[in-house]
């Protein structure tokens, strides 16, 4: 792991810690609007998927897949949506996101749709204990 890697403060203030995967720090966004993974690589000065090496590239394909089934395994969720936008963070992260037809957003994209919803703490708190589950991954 390259020691200068920190996670983006915005990132930092909008989730809450679930792990390590072996490349990606694995995030849960603080709306409980829409179950939201977000996997963050954990190397320096990225910006782009294509800015991984061949190896990390592949690598994150896998712990993006694993999150997405993970997620869609728990929340039973009707659609996932898996974009790495970085228009406002420019640190490389993958959003992993449960939709339902019924979630506020519905068929549009979650962002600016719907005010974000702080979870309650227990149902937070289950979901993060199911995800590491899922994950086989432990608390940082």
């Amino acid at each position: 792991m390259n020691e200068t890697w920190s996670l983006h403060p915005q990132l930092a203030q909008d989730t809450v810690p679930v792990g390590d995967l072996a490349l990606s720090r694995v995030l849960l966004a603080n709306d409980a609007n829409y179950p939201w993974l977000i996997l963050v690589p954990r190397r320096a000065g990225l910006v782009e998927i294509i800015d991984l090496s061949d190896h990390h590239r592949f690598e994150l394909m896998d712990e993006i897949a694993d999150g997405a089934r993970a997620l869609k395994s728990i929340t039973e969720c009707e659609k996932l949506n898996i974009a790495a936008l970085g228009n406002q963070v420019a640190q490389l992260h993958v959003h992993v996101i449960a939709r339902r037809h019924s979630d506020a957003a519905w068929p549009k994209p979650v962002w600016g749709t719907a005010v974000p919803s702080a979870y309650h703490p227990a149902v937070r708190d289950g979901l993060i204990g199911a995800l590491r589950r899922a994950l086989q991954i432990r608390p940082l």
